[in-house]
C-alpha cells in the first residue's frame, strides 16, 4: 500500500496529517461545505487535498498526481484531462456535468460521475419562494412595517402594491423531470391548473396536468417556470419573441439554467412592461458581471444560485458523491455519464 499525506488547505494555509491510499482532490470544496458539512468521511479513503476554490490555470498542476478528482464548478477540459495521465476518476459535485469534456474523458477511460436528483425539493420550494415573494410582496411590506408606515395608516390594514391569489392561475412547467414534477405537485396544492412542455408521453404525466406546445405555454399561461437542461437546442429558449407572447401580467421563473435565458431580452421585457415580474436564481455567468442587464430591471428578483444549497441537500450531495467513489473503488460504478 502505497502511503501519502493528508492535506487540508484553508485560506492557502496547508495542515498534514499521515494516511493511506490514493490521491484524491478536490478542486473547489467551499460551495459544498460551506463550514457545516464535514469531508471527514472523503479523509479516510485516502491522501485528500480539499481547496476551498481553484482558478482555472492552477486546475492541472494541483491534480497532476490525482486519481481521483471532485469538482463542482471548476472546468476539466479536453487538454486538462489529457494532459493529466494519473487520472482515473472524476466526481461532479451537481446534477449537471457539463463542466467535464466527457467525451474526452471516457476515451481516456475516465469514470465521470454527477450526482441526480438531490436537490429536488430545495429547487421547487425556491421556486415558490420566489413566486410568494412577487404576489404577496412579503419582504416588502416587512420593510414597509420597519419604517413606520402601518403604523401611520389610518387603516387596520395597509397595501400598497397589489396582491394576487394563485388558486385558479395557470402555471405553465417547461421540462417535466424531477423537478417539474416536484414543482407541479406545489402547484396543484395551492389550486394552480398546471401545463406542461414536455417530452414525456401522457401516461409519465401526474393527474391533471395538461401537455401544450411551448409558444402556448408562454402565450396562456400566468406563471412560466423553467426547469430544462441547458443543450444546444434550448440555449436561448426565452428570447424576445417567446417574451412577446406572454400576459403583460405573466411572471417568469427560472432555476434552470441562466442560457436559456437571453437576458437582455428579458430585461427589455420588463422595463418596456410586456410581462409583470421575473425571477431568476441563475444566470450566463455566474458571479454576473456588473453590466448583466437583469441586475437593474424592473421587477426583476434574483437569488444567488442558492436553489440547490439548503443544508439538507447539500448533505444529501455529499452522501452521494461519497457513495459515488465508494463504489468506484471497489470497481463498480454509481451514476456514471462516461458511458
Amino acid at each position: 500500500m502505497w502511503i501519502f499525506w493528508r492535506i487540508f488547505v484553508t485560506n492557502n494555509k496547508e495542515k498534514t496529517m499521515s494516511c493511506t491510499s490514493l490521491n484524491i482532490v478536490v478542486l473547489d470544496g467551499f460551495c459544498l461545505s460551506q463550514n457545516d458539512l464535514s469531508w471527514t468521511d472523503f479523509e479516510q479513503l485516502g491522501h485528500l487535498i480539499i481547496y476551498p476554490r481553484t482558478p482555472q490555470e492552477e486546475v492541472l498542476p494541483r491534480i497532476k498526481d490525482a486519481q481521483v478528482v471532485i469538482t463542482n464548478k471548476t472546468v476539466l477540459s479536453n487538454e486538462i484531462i489529457k494532459n493529466s495521465p494519473k487520472l482515473k476518476y472524476i466526481g461532479v459535485l451537481a446534477t449537471g456535468y457539463n463542466v467535464v469534456d466527457v467525451a474526452c474523458a471516457k476515451a481516456h477511460g475516465i469514470v465521470v460521475t454527477n450526482v441526480p436528483a438531490y436537490s429536488t425539493q430545495s429547487v421547487a420550494q425556491l421556486v415558490f419562494a420566489h413566486l410568494l415573494n412577487i404576489t404577496n410582496h412579503v419582504a416588502h411590506y416587512a420593510e414597509k412595517n420597519r419604517n413606520g408606515h402601518w403604523s401611520a395608516c389610518g387603516d387596520f390594514s395597509y397595501a400598497d402594491t397589489p396582491l394576487i391569489e394563485l388558486a385558479g392561475k395557470k402555471m405553465g412547467i417547461v421540462g417535466m423531470g424531477n423537478t417539474g414534477q416536484a414543482t407541479a405537485a406545489i402547484a396543484q396544492a395551492l389550486g394552480m391548473k398546471v401545463y406542461v412542455y414536455s417530452s414525456k408521453p401522457y401516461s409519465y404525466l401526474p393527474d391533471g396536468v395538461t401537455k401544450l406546445e411551448i409558444d402556448d405555454i408562454f402565450r396562456q399561461c400566468d406563471v412560466v417556470s423553467l426547469h430544462c437542461p441547458l443543450t444546444k437546442d434550448t440555449q436561448g429558449l426565452v428570447d424576445a419573441r417567446r417574451l412577446a407572447l406572454m400576459k403583460r401580467s405573466a411572471i417568469l421563473i427560472n432555476t434552470a439554467r441562466g442560457g436559456l435565458v437571453n437576458e437582455q431580452d428579458l430585461a427589455d421585457a420588463l422595463n418596456g412592461n410586456l410581462i409583470m415580474a421575473a425571477a431568476v436564481d441563475v444566470l450566463g455567468t455566474e458571479p454576473p458581471k456588473p453590466d448583466n442587464p437583469l441586475l437593474t430591471a424592473k421587477n426583476c428578483y434574483i437569488t444567488p444560485h442558492i436553489a440547490w444549497a439548503t443544508f439538507e441537500a447539500r448533505k444529501r450531495l455529499m452522501s452521494v458523491a461519497l457513495d459515488n467513489v465508494k463504489a468506484f473503488l471497489v470497481g463498480k460504478t454509481m451514476n456514471n455519464v462516461a458511458v
